[in-house]
């Protein structure tokens, strides 16, 4: 049975799924708010104080922590993790196994391949630098397993290639490739915004 709290506001034509968990942790200061025509899978839990527009769509065993903000025509694959104080534009997809740490800004028509990790920390547990996530841009595309370090910029229509391990900012209408990721010149194919609308 799905477990829905008191402070869950809903949108009409709402699926929520045998054994969801939607409004988790009843003690935040501001209720779970999602709306018209979401789906939201089995396993998957979205924490208290999350604002979801309209079309949101979960896979299975997703986790969606608070103080996030997603836009409609949201997809949040099997078991990928936002985890949480994010914002995530309309028109986004965040395939199987994405991982979105806190402090991340994610902007319209973006695809997040999958087994994409985005990273917050710069020196894990060997300083104490703060946490800052990575900024992709309106219409960017990032390839299934890149690796994004904290702070980089992915820029608008911008292409990270499958493997790539982002160190420095990709700017806009430009390809990212390699370990660490060089950008080059656009394909041809590849040019222009993502049609995820």
């Amino acid at each position: 049975m799905s477990t829905t709290h008191a402070h869950v506001v809903y949108g009409d034509n709402c699926t929520i799924d045998e054994a969801a968990d939607v409004g988790y942790g009843a003690d935040a200061d501001a209720p779970t708010r999602i709306g018209d025509d979401a789906t939201v899978r089995a396993g998957t839990i979205v924490y208290a104080d999350v604002t979801i527009g309209d079309e949101f769509t979960t896979g299975h065993d997703a986790m969606i922590r608070e103080d996030t903000t997603i836009g409609d025509d949201v997809l949040v694959g099997t078991k990928a993790v936002i985890d949480g104080t994010t914002t995530i534009g309309d028109h986004v997809s965040l395939q199987t196994n994405v991982y979105v740490p806190t402090n991340t800004t994610i902007g319209n028509n973006v695809f997040v391949g999958p087994g994409a990790v985005l990273t917050n920390d710069e020196y894990p547990i060997r300083t104490d630098n703060g946490l800052e996530g990575p900024t992709i841009e309106d219409g960017a595309s990032i390839g299934a397993n890149a690796t994004l370090l904290p702070g980089v910029t992915v820029g608008e229509n911008a292409f990270v290639a499958a493997g790539a391990l982002v160190t420095e900012d990709v700017p806009p209408n430009t390809l990212a490739v390699g370990t660490p990721a060089k950008p080059q010149a656009l394909p041809e194919p590849l040019e222009g915004p993502n049609q995820i609308a």
